[in-house]
């Protein structure tokens, strides 16, 4: 098995404009106060009784003051004046994100790996790569860091995201943050079969086949295994995000028609003014 995610946010070279990369990490960077001085307080309070009621009185305020001193500290203001093609192209990729934010079923490709030999084609239900995955989760909600004035669709798996603003891509990896130009992304499409296992399956994804556990060199079920359960074969939908800089997510979606509207609406972005 091969790693499939290609490099994360902490190598991941920014190709957008401005200093907005710059300006989040240095958000993410910073520590907040508020917690530990409540914290500290209430315990404080808890030592000091019956006078903790006043400490804790006197904190209250400092407290507040501290939470709201945190959260400008750590969030980077961002304020979009998008108009003409750009505007369009955008409320068109908003309209078209309820594809996944509805669909049953996302994952992540983390790692693949050829099946090489016979037996391994065999042992594996006849498959010709294993996969493995994350589930991911779409949405329309911008990073913690962030305050802006449009909705943001997001995808995340694990603790990896991307978020897609008008000009840029950016990417997450544990509070480190890149991004992609989308000049420098490429979004490839389509539909792909799946060796599913057996139990709750994605309720829009259709089954096209299925398969056996052992299988034989034709593909029928191998008689020498008395426990070989039967596998659906599923159609999901499948993108692929890159860039020549290094960024690698790949998309398995449950409604398969939803891997072509987002390969098509991206491959349809206009060129934003920096």
């Amino acid at each position: 098995m091969e790693d499939a995610t290609g490099l994360t946010s902490m190598a991941l070279v920014p190709t957008g404009s401005g200093d907005i990369v710059r300006q989040l990490n240095a958000a993410a960077a910073r520590h907040g106060w508020g917690w530990p001085t409540t914290i500290v307080a209430f315990v404080l309070g808890l030592l000091t009784m019956p006078f903790g009621v006043m400490v804790w009185l006197l904190a209250i305020p400092l407290c507040w003051w501290l939470f709201l001193r945190d959260k400008a500290r750590r969030t980077v203001v961002l304020f979009y004046d998008v108009n003409d093609q750009p505007a369009a192209w955008f409320d068109s990729f908003v309209g078209m994100w309820p594809w996944l934010t509805q669909s049953a079923k996302l994952w992540r490709e983390v790692q693949n790996g050829r099946v090489q030999t016979t037996y391994q084609h065999k042992t594996n239900a006849g498959a010709s790569n294993l996969v493995s995955r994350l589930s991911a989760v779409a949405g329309l909600k911008g990073p913690r860091h962030l305050a802006t004035n449009i909705v943001v669709p997001s995808l995340t798996a694990g603790k990896s995201s991307l978020y897609f603003l008008p000009d840029r891509v950016l990417v997450c990896d544990h509070k480190r943050y890149s991004d992609v130009s989308y000049s420098h992304l490429r979004a490839d499409g389509y539909r792909q079969r799946f060796i599913e296992t057996p139990g709750h399956l994605p309720k829009d994804a259709e089954q096209v086949d299925q398969t056996w556990q052992y299988v034989n060199v034709k593909g029928g079920p191998d008689r020498r295994y008395s426990n070989n359960p039967v596998l659906p074969v599923m159609l999901y939908g499948q993108v692929d995000l890159s860039s020549l800089e290094g960024l690698d997510w790949r998309l398995q979606i449950s409604r398969a028609q939803a891997a072509a509207h987002l390969a098509e609406v991206l491959a349809a972005v206009p060129r934003v003014p920096g």
